[in-house]
């Protein structure tokens, strides 16, 4: 059994698809959701019960993270696994190391999808693991679970995520954000690039400004990739000519001498 803590968009997407497995018990703060954590294929417990599962799955934000990590750690048995599912890794990682008691295993992972974009299936979408505290045996049974899903799994350390991911993912919700911010809307006169960043923005708007927030905030890399981009955009924009408002304003004279 597989006890579930936190339930939001993502903690009913991964009911969904780890309740045909078996049973997932659901624990949150949340007074009114036990008819949809039903429809979802769960049963809404008590904090202890979903703690005294074999497998515990922290679906909560990174911001909730360190509370949560102190209310569950006197209520873990040995050898439970502990896994969290947050978009930055190498804080969630070292409260999961400090917080957590030593007989605990510890698994980091960040599903690369989300509620929209695997509603279907998990076939083809990538999730990040990072084995921080966890037997070889114990980590393969769950590799081979994963990947009858269908799911592609990346292996990594929590330091070689947070890298990358702000670039693929800290970046583009800025991108995605700073579109909504400037208020780019469909055009009839438009081109496939634009499509592709409205589709960014629509993505990125369907997540919660929290999570964009904690992208920022725990990520020790993000800041500093955010600072480049816009230092390149800079250096792009004073390359450009000066010149389009000149033009604009001599064809306005041109046109008004001939009337």
């Amino acid at each position: 059994m597989i006890g579930l803590i936190g339930y939001g968009r993502f903690g009913r997407l991964t009911v969904t698809h780890l309740a045909p497995d078996g049973e997932v018990v659901v624990h949150t703060r949340s007074t009114d959701k036990a008819a949809d954590i039903a429809r979802a294929g769960g049963r809404l417990v008590s904090l202890e019960e979903a703690c005294a599962q074999r497998m515990v799955i922290l679906c909560v934000p990174i911001s909730a993270m360190q509370a949560t990590l102190k209310s569950i750690a006197p209520l873990l048995a040995p050898d439970t696994i502990v896994a969290d599912v947050c978009s930055v890794k190498v804080q969630p990682a070292q409260w999961m190391r400090t917080l957590l008691p030593p007989s605990v295993s510890i698994l980091a992972t960040h599903p690369m999808f989300g509620p929209d974009s695997a509603a279907a299936s998990l076939a083809g979408h990538k999730i990040v693991l990072c084995p921080e505290r966890i037997a070889p045996q114990r980590y393969q049974r769950i590799t081979r679970r994963l990947k009858r899903k269908g799911l592609v799994l990346i292996e990594t350390t929590p330091t070689e995520h947070d890298r990358k991911i702000a670039v693929s993912l800290a970046l583009t919700h800025f991108i995605g954000r700073s579109l909504a911010e400037f208020g780019a809307t469909p055009l009839d006169i438009d081109t496939e690039g634009y499509k592709r960043l409205l589709h960014i923005l629509e993505v990125v708007n369907n997540d919660t400004w929290q999570l964009f927030e904690d992208m920022y905030r725990y990520n020790p890399y993000a800041d500093e990739t955010r600072r480049a981009y816009m230092a390149a955009m800079e250096r792009i924009g004073d390359r450009l000519p000066a010149g389009s408002s000149f033009f604009i304003k001599e064809s306005f004279h041109e046109d008004a001498s001939d009337t």
